[in-house]
Formats: C-alpha cells, structure tokens, sequence
C-alpha cells in the first residue's frame, strides 16, 4: 500500500468505509497514525475489523458503544480495550479539535452532511484519499502524476493513457475514480506514472496535487445537487489546475464555454497548454475501441497527454490501435445475424449519450431510466442516426413523447424487452447501443449491473 511518513503520529477520521474508506483507514495506521473510523452501516463498520490486515489487532469502540459488537452478531476476535490506532466511532459525537483530517469519501454530500459544520467548529480540514496520495509523494519513488477531469470521458481517456504508458514500457497505475483505491495499490518503481480520474466531489477534497500533466476533457451540467448551481460546478473542475505549478502541462477540450474559459486564464503557460478544439476530423479506422466523435476527443487529449510525458508517438499509435475500450463505454458486446449490439451503460445524461447515437450510421436506441433532465436536446444531432427507439425505466413515458414527432418510438418497459424488440427490428449493418442518457437507479443497482443486465438479454437471443 503507499503510505507516508508525514502521518506519523497524527489523528484523522475516516468517514465511510467503502473500499477508499477501508484502504485509507489501512494506509493511515501503517503510517503511524491514530485512526477514528465510521460508516452508517452497520455491517460496513464490522466488515473494516474482519478485514485483513486488521483481522485480529486491537481495536476499540468509542462512543455509540450500544452499537458495538455482542456474540449474537460479532463472532471476532477479543478488542483490546486501548486499541492500536484505530477507535470505531461516529466522528459527529466526538471532539475532533487537534485532530490533523477528516477524510470522507466522495460520496458523501458535503453540502448536506453535518460533517462540515462540524469539521468547521473544531478547524480540522475535510479531505480525501486522493490528498492523502499527494501528501505521499514526497516518500515515492521519483514518477509523474497525470489528472484527468470532466463531465464526459474521463474513465476512458484515463484507461487510455494508462494503456499507452504500458505500450510505451513505462510502470504505470490507474486509480483515482476508477479501478481498486489508490492509496490500497503498490507504489510504482522509479520513473512510473500514476494516472488518476478525478471526479470534482475528489477534487473538492483535495488541496496540494500537483499534477505533472492535467487534463480537463469538458463541463456540462450534470451532479448539480451537490453544488450551488453550474458555475460553482465548473470551479471545482478548475480546482485541478489551481494546484499545477506553471511550469506543469494543461490539456483542457475547449468545445464548451466553461473549459473554454478555464484555458484562457491559462493563456500565460504558452507551450505548456494544450487546446483540443472540438469537430476535428480523424482517422479512427484502426482504432476500434475508440469510434465516436467524443472519442476522438479522447484520443487528442490522451495523445496530447502523453507527448507532454515525452512519449514517442510510434508508441502512442501502437496504444491507440492496441486499446481494449472499458466495460459499458461504447462495448462491443456481439454481432448476431449482422446486428452489432454496444453496451454504453455508463452513459448516464443525455451529453454523454449524444456522441453515441454519432457513432454509428443506423441505430436502434434503448433510452431511459432515472432521468437527469426533463429533454433530450443534447443528443437531438444524433436523431437522423435513429432508425427507432425504445424507451424503458421511469423515464420511459416521458422520453416516448419527447422522441416520437422525431422518430419511431416503442415503450418498451424493461431492458430485456428493449433488446427484443430491437433484435427483432434491425437489420445486417445497424446497430442496437443501450445509451440510456440515464441513471440507472430505477431498475438497477448501479450503470454496471445495467450494463451486465444487456449482457445477459443479448447472450439469450435465440
């Protein structure tokens, strides 16, 4: 795990224990630190002390003690009373004055939680694991860090560089807002590169990354629940290149006003920024991964990213053609009597589907789910595109209205019958892409299960 030098000694919280959560909580302790962990979740808080390598340490319960273990519901080992580091307790119902951080997970709501006020009465700063990742620098290896932000892209663009680092014969590590927690990973050896998604809930709880090279891919409005209105949205994906030193390389998409607005105020870094214009025309035959308008975006910024790491462009080529894409990001999930079938779960608001629907020159559309926005303007340039659509999930009816002066329309329900229904219809040569411009919670545990849901029905096609 990396870990640090700098948290000898000091006490933090640790408020959720997913798996940042539990990394952190492990990180911190072997770096020497005191350690007040909690999560809502009952069964979370017991899971962090089963869990290696905590299994059978000390441990103590602080306050809520009515909450602690007993033998109906806790089988584990004798706590020691004093504890070694780690005290399960809810930071809301403790003094947290002296205490160096209050490390939350990006999941929680900051604008809602009484966290903050909390935080705030007793001085102690809120931040993440990711600021954590950067106060462990200084006992890493020498490397790179690159940071990649936006509404749109960010884990394919991230995936991407990593994939041509490793083409390139350079150690690298994705982490951030994608794969396993980066504090939970093994430290790179010399000269590696660590590339980090980073959503702006990360970024608001991250104060000293100083990233090598920042990429910021597009803002458009989406998470507005968490912020006071779509400019406070934007500043916070500014936030990353705040913390650049001037010296360090901007990568920004300037197709949208915000990021647009972002590289201006950048204009004094000359050679170290780089613009990626919208609309440019590319060769993306030999990329199969990356088909689509707003990959081509990510294509330019990836390569723009890894020219600034001084990779040669024969080796960013080879990453480009070698690249496998992501699950439920464009996914190529089979080709049945000449139908392709694309798995775009991960599309969650109608800007993030509208590249989609580009892609391909005759689509079948399964759209809806937990609706974002009350239209579908974002994606009304891929409409000729849409041979017919068929809407599922609560925003269902809605969306049939909204589509059908524009085309054909068939209110499906389900996801399952959504795929029926398409297989039935289309023809060699088009294709059926679940690209909801929704979230998923309606039906659906997250956009994965979605996702492996349209898997499954595809698989059962007679």
């Amino acid at each position: 795990m990396i870990v640090s030098r700098a948290w000898t000694g000091k006490r933090y919280a640790v408020l959720g224990l997913a798996r940042s959560g539990l990394a952190t909580v492990n990180a911190l302790l072997a770096g020497g630190a005191s350690v007040v962990a909690w999560d809502s979740n009952k069964a979370a808080r017991y899971a962090l002390l089963q869990a290696p390598p905590l299994q059978g340490r000390g441990w103590g319960w602080g306050l809520s003690t009515s909450d602690g273990p007993d033998e109906t519901d806790m089988p584990h080992p004798n706590p020691s009373p004093e504890g070694e580091g780690l005290i399960v307790a809810d930071p809301l119902e403790i003094d947290l004055t002296g205490f160096d951080g209050i490390v939350v997970s990006p999941g929680v709501p900051l604008n809602k939680h009484p966290i903050r006020a909390h935080a705030a009465t007793a001085r102690v700063p809120i931040i993440g694991d990711v600021e954590l990742f950067a106060q462990a620098q200084t006992d890493l290896p020498p490397h790179k860090v690159v940071g990649i932000t936006g509404t749109n892209g960010k884990s394919t663009t991230t995936a991407l560089i990593h994939h041509i680092c490793e083409a390139a014969g350079l150690p690298s590590l994705a982490g951030g807002n994608i794969g396993l927690p980066i504090l939970g990973r093994d430290s790179l050896p010399a000269g590696g590169v660590y590339v980090l998604e980073l959503s702006s809930y990360q970024i608001d709880l991250t104060t000293s990354l100083d990233c090598d090279v920042a990429v910021l891919l597009n803002i458009t409005p989406d998470h507005l629940d968490r912020y006071d209105g779509f400019e406070a949205y934007a500043d916070s994906k500014a936030r990353l290149f705040g913390m650049q030193s001037p010296e360090h390389d901007a990568v920004i998409g300037i197709g949208d006003t915000p990021s647009a607005a972002i590289a201006r105020s950048l204009s004094s870094r000359g050679a170290h920024l780089t613009k990626i214009a919208p609309g440019l025309c590319m060769d993306q035959s030999r990329w199969p991964a990356l088909q689509g308008p707003h990959n081509a975006q990510n294509a330019l910024a990836a390569i723009a990213a890894c020219e600034a790491l001084g990779i040669a462009r024969a080796a960013i080529d080879k990453g480009l053609e070698t690249f496998p894409g992501l699950p439920h990001r464009m996914e190529r999930v089979a080709t049945r009597n000449g139908v392709l079938f694309v798995n775009d779960s991960k599309a969650t608001n109608p800007d993030s589907t509208a590249p989609a629907l580009s892609a391909y020159p005759r689509v079948h559309w399964i759209v809806g789910g937990l609706a974002k926005t009350d239209n579908l303007d974002a994606c009304r340039p891929g409409f000729p595109h849409v041979a017919r659509a068929y809407t599922i999930g609560e925003a269902g009816s809605m969306f049939a209205k909204l589509l059908a002066p524009d085309m054909p329309v068939e209110e499906s329900g389900t996801l399952a019958a959504a795929v029926n229904a398409a297989a039935a219809n289309a023809k060699p040569g088009e294709t059926v892409l679940l690209s909801p411009a929704c979230a998923s919670f309606d039906q659906f545990k997250d956009y994965e299960a979605r996702g492996q849901a349209f898997r499954d029905a595809v698989a059962a096609l007679a």
